[in-house]
């Protein structure tokens, strides 16, 4: 048992040599185990900071979030929004009247405009809505108040402002209880909402004014035509059952034969989550594919340099043989040989990757994600790289013959 272990040792410690015999050589080799393991952590970190970002911003929607949008029609495979809104305020008072899965519901009508508070104006969304918008949201107030369902009815010249825009046009604080206009028209400011972030397109959701619909509609739009509706259903289970609620109400509403092309369309938080998840995914394939082949890249220069190697040590292979050394253990030398320039770049290819994961995080302002399952993947599968592409070259010093290899010139 000792004597073996020795003898292990001592394969190591020759393999080992013959790899700091040639410094430059051994270092170019693993470049490629290098560069392919620390392309397969970054990437799969920023793929993976990403898809945490969409999830983020998708629960920042709201909960049990359902979206209806109107004019839905087909086109190239793709269902797209054109032309007349078909919705209408009746319904919404439809759905939160008859569909008892519900528990809130919006409508939802959206505006550019410029918004201007004394000397100071900023560009920004007027989004129409009414007070069941907030819950749906689940958007907090962070100064003053919501507007009222009164305020709603009487269409009140009020507004809630985002964050971004209380900052801009408030910047020492202060805007609840001033007067704004937009596009001419006077409104109150009775509200500053708190911070929501970006959403998963990367607009900032904090930089849009929130006024009662109806006041959006006479004051500021002139139609009487809704953008979209927006309503949460009482569970997450019930989320399915509220949206079929929805479905064929409206169809009902709109006389549309069984089996007819609605018109409108219906997404759930869960759907816009799982297609975000899925473009996710796709494009972490697409980039650990890339990496993958920079790794085979790597593993065949190790066997392209492992064969060299073999060649020129034909002849000190050829002594070892004569002197007692079997075939296994030049096997085991070559072996270890090949595992060693896989398992050091893999090591330094770790690092390397680490380290260009929090770069990008700190200068491009990536969100990033190192997942240590990746880690081990990669360090793992850049091991496993030297096993299989140094075991050709060592089994082909390993078949040599003694006599011919000490006749190598």
């Amino acid at each position: 048992m000792r004597s073996g272990l020795l003898r292990t040792g001592n394969i190591v410690r020759v393999g080992l040599k013959a790899i700091l015999r040639n410094k430059m050589r051994s270092v170019l080799t693993m470049l490629g185990i290098v560069i392919g393991v620390a392309c397969v952590i970054a990437m799969n970190a920023v793929g993976s900071g990403a898809s945490r970002s969409i999830q983020d911003n998708i629960s920042s929607l709201g909960t049990n979030f359902i979206m209806i949008f109107p004019g839905a029609t087909t086109q190239s495979g793709a269902r797209i929004h054109t032309g007349e809104s078909s919705l209408k305020a009746d319904d919404v008072q439809a759905i939160r009247e008859e569909c008892p899965s519900v528990a809130y519901v919006s409508p939802g009508l959206r505006t550019a405009g410029q918004v201007v508070a004394g000397e100071m104006n900023w560009g920004t969304q007027v989004f129409g809505a009414d007070v069941d918008w907030i819950f749906i949201r689940a958007w907090n107030v962070d100064e003053g108040t919501f507007f009222t369902e009164t305020e709603v009815r009487g269409g009140a010249q009020v507004v809630v402002l985002g964050k971004t825009v209380a900052q801009a046009l408030f910047p020492d604080g202060g805007a609840v209880g001033n007067t704004v206009r937009i596009k001419n028209v006077p409104f109150k400011v009775v509200g500053v909402l708190e911070k929501k972030g970006g959403n998963m397109m990367g607009s900032d959701q904090d930089d849009q004014v929130v006024v009662p619909y109806t006041t959006v509609m006479k004051r500021l739009v002139g139609r009487d035509r809704i953008g979209m509706i927006q309503a949460s259903a009482k569970s997450p289970e019930l989320v399915p059952v509220a949206m079929e609620e929805i479905d064929a109400l409206l169809r009902q509403r709109f006389r549309v034969p069984p089996g007819g092309e609605a018109p409108f369309s219906m997404r759930s938080q869960e759907e816009i989550a799982s297609q975000a998840n899925q473009m996710s995914r796709t494009l972490s394939m697409l980039l650990a594919s890339v990496a993958a082949i920079s790794l085979l890249v790597g593993g065949i220069g190790i066997m392209n340099i492992m064969l060299v190697s073999v060649t020129e040590r034909t002849r000190e292979i050829g002594i070892r043989m004569a002197i007692g050394a079997k075939g296994r253990h030049v096997l085991f030398q070559f072996l270890i040989e090949a595992i060693t320039l896989s398992v050091v770049g893999g090591a330094i290819g770790v690092a390397l990757g680490v380290s260009a994961s929090q770069i990008i995080a700190t200068k491009a302002g990536w969100p990033v994600l190192i997942d240590p399952r990746s880690v081990a993947t990669a360090f793992g599968f850049a091991a496993a790289i030297g096993i299989f592409f140094g075991f050709y070259p060592a089994r082909k010093a390993s078949r040599l013959d003694p006599i011919e290899a000490l006749r190598y010139e």
